[in-house]
């Protein structure tokens, strides 16, 4: 299984997306940014090294906001969801086709990856009456 990690980050009422690139598996599906932890690597060291590689910006990972282990044809993935927030930089198109802030009303004018679907519930369970930013907490 390979352990993925992922930042929800929000900023005024909405949370950042980014689509993948053509040539990736799950071309041109949206995600949250993050990706593959390394061996001997803390899940946030490897958001925080994800956030700086993808985008270049520089987070604060705070609390886990959801878990999902979900299988895909060619790997099986159980991707942790950490809330973030930006704490230097604006999100730079490094590794994606394109990036966008959406609110959680939004979420179903987007093709996601199948791993976010449980996720992208959750935050409609949760934030659809609470549009304000959420509280980061740093562990």
């Amino acid at each position: 299984m390979t352990e993925v990690v992922a930042a929800l980050v929000w900023r005024e009422g909405r949370f950042l997306i980014c689509k993948r690139p053509a040539g990736k598996a799950r071309a041109h599906l949206w995600e949250f940014v993050g990706g593959k932890v390394e061996p001997g690597e803390a899940p946030e060291a490897a958001l925080r090294r994800e956030c700086r590689e993808e985008l270049d910006i520089e987070v604060k990972v705070g609390e886990k906001f959801f878990e999902v282990t979900h299988a895909y044809p060619d790997l099986t993935v159980h991707l942790t969801l950490f809330s973030a927030e930006i704490v230097s930089g604006e999100p730079k198109l490094l590794e994606h086709e394109d990036a966008r802030w959406i609110a959680p009303s939004e979420i179903g004018g987007y093709a996601f990856c199948p791993a976010d679907e449980d996720i992208l519930r959750e935050i409609e369970r949760v934030f659809s009456k609470r549009p304000q930013d959420p509280i980061v907490s740093a562990p």
